[in-house]
């Protein structure tokens, strides 16, 4: 997870240096790098498919829009996780005789 979001981060922060430039090519560069690279490491996610749409826009290009994105799966994939089951409490045995004696039978 550490390795997407850190793919996200230096995708918008390439786009933000380029983005003054007004180059559009490297842009769309970084875009489907980013997207090959996130969906490699965190698996398909449908968010991914608007972020990387919302990307080709040039006045949107600039926002970090990948780092949101990677940061929504991550937060959304750790909500779907099933909570881990309680742990069983100790099992409890029966208090037992001291060896070799017999239990002492009280009246």
């Amino acid at each position: 997870m550490a390795l997407a979001l850190g793919v996200a981060v230096l995708a918008d922060g390439l786009q933000l240096a380029f983005g003054p430039l007004g180059w559009v090519l490297p842009d769309q560069i970084i875009d489907v790098l980013a997207m090959i690279a996130t969906m490699a490491i965190l698996g398909f996610h449908i968010l991914l498919l608007p972020t990387f749409m919302v990307e080709l826009f040039p006045v949107l290009a600039d926002l970090p829009t990948w780092t949101a994105c990677v940061a929504a799966v991550i937060a959304l994939r750790k909500r779907a996780q099933p909570a881990a089951p309680p742990a069983a409490p100790p099992a409890v045995s029966p208090p037992q005789p001291p060896s070799g004696k017999p239990p002492a039978i009280e009246i």
